[in-house]
């Protein structure tokens, strides 16, 4: 048993070894992944951005389109309508009365007060 205490301290030296590149493996796959995952986040961010601007420039060129087309606009509204029998639609009050852009239409030179008619929407 002369010779035990030697290979104890030389195994105990190897499992010591062993250990320490274990522990260093695992530390470089922990910033591989850390890498792999900042890589990730900036494709992802780059994919974002690019999708952004293909967004507003689609956007863009909607916008550019219906510039001073009063009424395609109109009939498209008026065709929503007619598909959407069961919307409802705002109007803006005042008092209860709906306000009305009364001051485009010419005035009356009567003293009369104009009679109101009621307006019929067919669902």
């Amino acid at each position: 048993m002369v010779g035990c205490p030697i290979y104890n301290v030389w195994s105990a030296k190897r499992a010591g070894e062993a250990e320490l590149a274990q522990a260093d493996q695992d530390r470089q796959i922990a910033v591989a992944q850390v890498h792999a995952r900042a890589e990730s986040a900036h494709f992802e961010a780059e994919a974002e951005v690019t999708r952004a601007q293909g967004g507003a420039r689609a956007n863009e060129i909607n916008g550019k389109s219906l510039q001073g087309n009063e009424a395609y606009l109109r009939y498209v509204r008026i065709n929503e309508l007619e598909e959407n029998r069961n919307a409802v639609i705002d109007v803006p009050t005042e008092g209860k009365l709906p306000i009305l852009k009364a001051s485009r239409l010419p005035r009356r030179p009567s003293a009369e007060p104009p009679s109101v008619q009621a307006i019929k929407l067919e669902p």
